[in-house]
């Protein structure tokens, strides 16, 4: 293994501000807001790799489509992911089997397996040059706790069938206690992937709007939803709507506010010194440590992703970067590090998607969330039930992931335990002692502050300008904190985030943090 200095980066070594290479490298179309009243077949709400591979397939069956982005399309989760292309969902499959039996954890397997040919066929096809490599993917132990899991992982693959193959070592220069290669997986550039999607739709006479949000009230009558922007100045008709909006627009009284938890992950691209052997790799135990290789200029790089935590839940989010580049240069030195970035999570009460009907009363509104770190695989799996579903086909993953599931083992515990997270976090963010000034801040930095005897959020620009905000969160009035990593208040309860001017960057939250003046605490 190749040694590092014992001195953790400075943070000056890493690029100022997140930027990932997939946005960095690809440019999209901007298209206009919602304005006026409109009809459609379809209403996509969400522009991501779930949202814009469902319009692309209803569009392709006849359909008249409109997407609707909240911001921009793809700057999301989607144009922040690692982009693995894979079935291997890290120790899933064992779980699976104790919590569904294996019937439903095949079903799950296949279901992503398919997802995963499927793209791959589309790129091939499409001859879309979006550097699609199939790749081998490794699931290791780096521990004998972590070789007991790993073992009943590899247990569960044998009894359901996946073509996994058993490993003592890897290609990497790390030692192992064992590892679980699945062939035929694949890595690609997302965003290339999806911009040929985008032209077709453009090409196909579907609609596209962005920077319209649409409010969680669905008006219906005479069998057609009626779907109305956050302003109420304009509308869409349709026959089906569906949620691909990383958290869903529409409730309905389902409560996915409480059934879903937030979590944000870190990426660092290092150029490496020594050659990368190829290869997906993460390990099971934590703290979380990914790896993959991807293309910049002619060169290598090295994704490097991990240090998950809860939004809104670490205490310094910039040396979780740091801790990612000094493991990326211990195994294979880093020259340098073009790219930094995260991506936020949702996830679910059992670790399975919700994807189908949205409420138990409605079967033309359709929602597709809680994807965890493989957004890739669910998210096109998700497109795929969608057409399914609105064309009228049988689909056998239905039953799977139907968002109407709620097991007692684990759904009722980890149902609990969520919300007395959440109200835990509520409280405490109110009552919390915030003993810093607005004087103190120095340039680009950010706080919890006391002013005017409340608790707000500051930040000061790298020119001295001051950004003063009222901290609740205006989903529902828990108390966001400050991400230094991203320049960011992110709220700990469902994972809102919004930037440091109080704009909304990930819902569910669509209303802006109030802005407060050094004279006036509003509220």
């Amino acid at each position: 293994m190749r040694m590092a200095s014992s001195e953790i980066p400075s943070t000056s070594e890493l690029p100022q501000f997140p930027e990932s290479l997939w946005e960095r490298t690809t440019e999209f179309p901007r298209f206009p807001r919602l304005q006026g009243e409109t009809n459609a077949d379809v209403v996509v709400v969400g522009g991501g790799i779930t949202g814009l591979t469902t319009a692309y397939l209803l569009m392709k069956e006849g359909l008249q489509v409109a997407l609707v982005e909240m911001g921009s399309l793809l700057h999301g989760t989607t144009g922040h992911t690692t982009a693995k292309i894979t079935a291997q969902h890290g120790l899933i499959y064992d779980q699976l089997i104790g919590h569904f039996g294996e019937e439903k954890a095949r079903l799950y397997y296949e279901a992503n397996e398919e997802a995963v040919r499927f793209m791959q066929n589309f790129a091939k096809e499409h001859g879309i040059d979006c550097g699609m490599v199939e790749e081998d993917a490794y699931l290791f132990a780096e521990s004998d706790d972590e070789l007991k899991d790993l073992k009943k992982e590899w247990t569960a693959y044998q009894k359901l069938g996946i073509p996994g193959e058993w490993q003592e070592s890897l290609p990497l220069p790390l030692l192992v206690k064992g590892a679980i290669k699945l062939p035929g997986q694949a890595r690609f550039h997302p965003l290339q992937y999806l911009h040929f999607m985008v032209q077709e739709l453009q090409k196909g006479g579907a609609a596209i709007y962005e920077h319209t949000t649409i409010a969680e009230k669905v008006d219906k009558a005479n069998g057609r939803l009626n779907l109305h922007t956050e302003d109420g100045a304009s509308s869409i008709t349709c026959n089906y709507a569906v949620s691909a909006s990383h958290f869903p627009f529409y409730d309905g009284g389902a409560m996915y506010f409480s059934r879903l938890h937030a979590e944000r992950s870190y990426i660092v691209a290092i150029e490496p010194e020594t050659s990368f052997p190829g290869g997906m790799y993460i390990n099971c135990g934590n703290p979380k440590r990914s790896l993959r290789a991807a293309e910049w200029n002619g060169k290598q790089l090295v994704l490097v992703g991990g240090e998950g935590h809860k939004t809104g839940k670490a205490l310094c989010t910039i040396r979780n970067y740091e801790t990612l580049e000094l493991y990326g240069a211990s195994l294979l030195g880093a020259k340098n590090i073009p790219f930094r970035w995260s991506a936020q999570d949702l996830i679910t009460l059992d670790q399975v998607p919700y994807i189908g009907q949205a409420t138990n009363d409605d079967p033309h509104i359709l929602v597709a969330t809680g994807f965890a770190k493989w957004g890739m695989s669910t998210g096109t799996l998700a497109a795929l039930m969608f057409r399914d579903r609105i064309m009228k086909r049988d689909n056998r993953y239905e039953e799977v992931f139907t968002p109407q599931r709620f097991k007692a083992d684990p759904g009722l515990k980890n149902f609990i335990v969520q919300n007395a997270g959440v109200a835990k976090d509520l409280v405490a963010g109110k009552i919390g002692l915030v003993h810093r000034k607005v004087d103190e801040l120095k340039n680009d930095e950010g706080a919890i502050v006391k002013h005017l005897g409340k608790r707000a959020g500051a930040y000061r620009d790298e020119k001295g300008q001051l950004y003063l905000l009222d901290a609740t969160c205006t989903h529902m009035g828990c108390e966001v904190d400050w991400n230094e990593g991203e320049r960011s208040w992110d709220c700990p309860c469902h994972g809102s985030r919004f930037n440091y001017k109080g704009e909304v960057i990930e819902g569910p939250a669509t209303q802006p943090l109030t802005p407060l003046t050094q004279h006036q605490h509003e509220g």
